[in-house]
Parts: C-alpha cells; structure tokens; sequence
C-alpha cells in the first residue's frame, strides 16, 4: 500500500542544548555493543522497529550486517533492564564530522516506563563525547507518536521536514514473520 510519510530531520549543534531526560526509577543500564554481533542488532531493529515500519534493513543478509558493524563509525548501545534488552541506540560517525543516531527506540514493553528520555540523553552525550561538531536524527510520521517530543523535549531542533508517498506493507511486519497477526 502507498502511504504518505511526513520525515522530521533534526539537529544539535551545541552540547549546551542538551535538556536531559529524568533518570528512570527502574534500574537501567546501557552498554555498548562492542562485539559485531549481527544477531543481536537484527533481533534490536526488529523487536524495536517492526510495530513502526522499518523495513529498510530487513533484506540484509549475514554479511551485510556484519560488514555494517564492523566499521569503526559505528557503535551500537542496548538498554537493559532487569536483565533484558529494553531498547538500543546506533550512533554513526559521518564524514563531515557529524555523528547520527542512525536508530533509535524501546521495546514495546518498556514504552511509558520514563525510559526512552534517558535513553535518548545517553544517545546525545555519547555522541558528543565522540567529538561531534554536530548531532542528527530523523523520525518520521510512522515512528511512536511520542518520538518527535522526546527528541525534541532534549534539545535536538528541526531543520528539514519532507513528506513523500512510501510502498509499505499492509501491517507493520513486527519482530518476525506473522507476529502482528491474530
């Protein structure tokens, strides 16, 4: 089916513009992802991801994640909760000196648990330590309702916004084949 998308890209240019999220009172913890692991950034993307549409990396193979991974502009974060992975970050380092949270999100059981404002906090100062000149993420209009205020609430500013028409399946294809599907 075609969907019209609306994209959000935006920007933080100082550190100084970070307003960081509030701690959760749940015990977090968030670890980088040193190893290249591409079963554990496919279960994120997916487990993350598949109520929101991401659909552009389901294609990949093995290598393909493997060889994204391996670059040394990349680093994966996961969230932990309990134990459990509760949501992750993906910065990339671009050419230009700029970093990007290339993905960004929570499982869907850890939404409203006051997680994904700390989260996106650690995303930002991660990537500022990372001497940044400039931090980038985008959202669009099929991502969590809330997505676009939390990046928004910790300082990151809109400077683009495009709206096109996407080829998109009929429901969103979820962590795995069949899952959002009674």
């Amino acid at each position: 089916m075609q969907v019209e998308v609306t994209t959000y890209y935006l920007e933080m240019k100082n550190p100084a513009a970070l307003r960081p999220g509030q701690r959760p009172s749940c015990k977090a913890e968030i670890l980088q992802a040193a190893v290249p692991t591409p079963e554990l950034n496919r279960f994120l993307y997916t487990a993350v991801g598949g109520a929101w549409y991401w659909v552009d990396r389901l294609g990949w193979s093995y290598r393909d994640w493997l060889d994204w991974l391996q670059r040394p502009q990349v680093q994966p974060w996961v969230a932990y909760l309990g134990g459990n992975p509760a949501g992750y970050f993906e910065l990339e380092a671009q050419a230009n000196g700029d970093v990007e949270i290339a993905y960004f999100g929570l499982l869907p059981q850890f939404i409203g648990q006051g997680l994904g404002g700390y989260l996106l906090t650690r995303a930002i100062q991660l990537a500022w330590a990372w001497n940044a000149a400039r931090i980038r993420v985008n959202t669009c209009s099929l991502d969590h309702p809330k997505a676009l205020a939390n990046y928004r609430a910790r300082g990151l500013q809109i400077y683009q916004v495009k709206t096109g028409l996407r080829e998109l399946p009929q429901i969103p294809p979820g962590p795995w084949p069949g899952a959002n599907t009674p």
